[in-house]
């Protein structure tokens, strides 16, 4: 089938989100929008499936003009969606998940699971998918779940499939079993739209490449296209992708963390028995999956977790039992993963969200009253140091673009003397540009001998930044490797496996 969006405008207030966007996607192609967080890519998507209606625009079907006034036309007319995050019922089995909404009824009205399971193996056995149909969701991994969405939306006959950041919470293997899947796809006939970020992704599986900036089409590529071009496309301007960075020099001291263990409220242990160390002139990162462990391995480092046992010593001081407040005044620089929650205070101004962790120092505060004079002169510099895009220092942070925003929290922590730095997700929808930079920053912080500890999802990342990694799989530590660990090795520890020769 094939899909064509002519001049779709989509907005929000005096946001123009999608731009004019023209788009055509051919019968059995695999075509990539490309283009970072925040450029319209996905409201461009949800207006296609109904979710959002066009201020202006026509969706065409082999020519066609439709009116979607939801989800429901939108799959009745072939298009299906595979969620970043997954439109899926935990507590209900596989089969329930893909009947849900299109139920087949028996004999007064019972429902047809029989026939919804047997459906269920079909579509898993063309595509060669190891899925249970009596299995709960909940159970199951996110790789076998994102399978679960695909058959979903097989199981509507869809002839437009469109793949929503979908590698997002996926290992490496799991990764190129969506592209050989995605593969098979097209090979049959289907329309693919596959939205992304990653260089690497797009390169590997699209036919043809569709870049956004700022809610409006910037160009089209070939896969043949370069890393760097594509980035260029993307940002506007060249980009340096390769992080330059010496072999590390490191010395005694810095962070030791042992039996770190941490228990939820409710008694789930989410951090379990792990020890490692980082030391001064070195990147630690920590890779995993979403939702393995690091995040609470984080909070019980910076004091944010209440139930921890074990050690965190810096420089042979023991942070476990302190406050928030004492960990950061005994040096340690917090980036965290969620920068409008946790990092910035949003109607604040940029001078002020710069100086937040600080507010106390006698640099900036005298006689409980702010000095105006040496804020702003400290901020001025700042926005100078770190290319913070902003009118003013008084200009509040909430209204910065993301990269920008990260640039605030990065440039606090890193304007103070610090004993570590830990950055968690640390260029989490932010534009190539800024990620550049804030990599530079990251080594530079090495450099100076400083601990770093990057915790990322992104296996790119952590190969550019990493002297070592540490591995965490569902709370525990599956392995401790040097930063220059194949992605292939990487993506077995990430998915609780021990590669062979390591294992034996």
């Amino acid at each position: 089938m094939k899909l064509e969006l002519r001049g779709i405008t989509k907005r929000f207030g005096s946001l123009v989100a999608n731009d004019h966007i023209d788009l055509v996607v051919r019968p059995g192609e695999i075509h990539a929008l490309l283009g970072e967080n925040g450029a319209g890519k996905s409201t461009l998507m949800n207006v296609l499936y109904g979710l959002y209606q066009a201020d202006e625009g026509d969706i065409l079907l082999d020519d066609a003009v439709q009116h979607f006034r939801g989800p429901g036309d939108a799959m009745a007319a072939g298009i299906g969606m595979v969620h970043q995050h997954f439109m899926l019922i935990p507590v209900f089995t596989v089969a329930e998940n893909v009947m849900l909404g299109h139920e087949d009824t028996r004999a007064l009205g019972a429902l047809d699971l029989p026939k919804a399971r047997q459906h269920v193996r079909d579509v898993a056995q063309r595509f060669g998918f190891e899925v249970d149909p009596d299995a709960m969701v909940g159970d199951l991994p996110v790789g076998v779940q994102q399978r679960v969405e695909i058959i979903k939306a097989l199981s509507r006959d869809a002839k437009v499939l469109v793949f929503d950041e979908p590698t997002a919470v996926l290992t490496p293997q799991e990764t190129d079993e969506l592209m050989a899947i995605m593969r098979q796809l097209r090979d049959e006939g289907t329309s693919i739209v596959f939205i992304t970020h990653k260089l690497r992704e797009v390169r590997e599986v699209a036919d043809r490449i569709t870049v956004i900036r700022l809610g409006k089409v910037v160009g089209e590529a070939s896969p043949t296209a370069s890393n760097a071009e594509l980035a260029s496309l993307m940002v506007g301007r060249a980009v340096e992708l390769t992080v330059h960075k010496d072999p590390p020099q490191t010395r005694p001291g810095g962070l030791t963390v042992k039996n770190l263990r941490v228990v939820t409220a409710s008694g789930t242990v989410v951090v379990d028995d792990v020890t490692f160390d980082v030391r001064p002139g070195e990147v630690l990162a920590v890779a995993g999956v979403q939702g393995n462990g690091q995040t609470e391995l984080v909070e019980a480092i910076v004091g944010l977790a209440e139930k921890v046992t074990g050690s965190i010593s810096l420089d042979g001081t023991e942070l476990v039992g302190r406050s928030v407040r004492g960990i950061l005044d005994e040096g340690v620089g917090f980036v965290p993963e969620d920068r409008k929650e946790d990092g910035l205070v949003g109607a604040f101004s940029v001078a002020e969200n710069l100086i937040l962790d600080r507010s106390s120092d006698a640099e900036f505060v005298r006689g409980g009253t702010i000095r105006r004079g040496v804020l702003e002169d400290f901020a001025a510099a700042r926005i100078t140091e770190y290319d913070i895009r902003t009118q003013s220092a008084a200009t509040p942070a909430g209204t910065l673009s993301g990269g920008n925003q990260q640039k605030v929290v990065i440039a606090r922590e890193m304007s103070r003397e610090l004993k570590l730095l830990v950055a968690a997700q640390p260029t989490r929808g932010v534009d190539v540009g800024s990620i550049e930079f804030i990599h530079k920053r990251i080594i530079e912080t090495r450099d100076a001998g400083i601990p770093v500890i990057v915790v990322s999802t992104e296996l790119d990342e952590v190969a550019a930044l990493a002297d070592r990694i540490v591995v965490m799989y569902r709370g525990g530590i599956v392995g401790i490797v040097p930063g220059d660990t194949p992605r292939d090795v990487l993506g077995l520890l990430m998915a609780g496996e021990k590669p062979e020769e390591e294992a034996a």
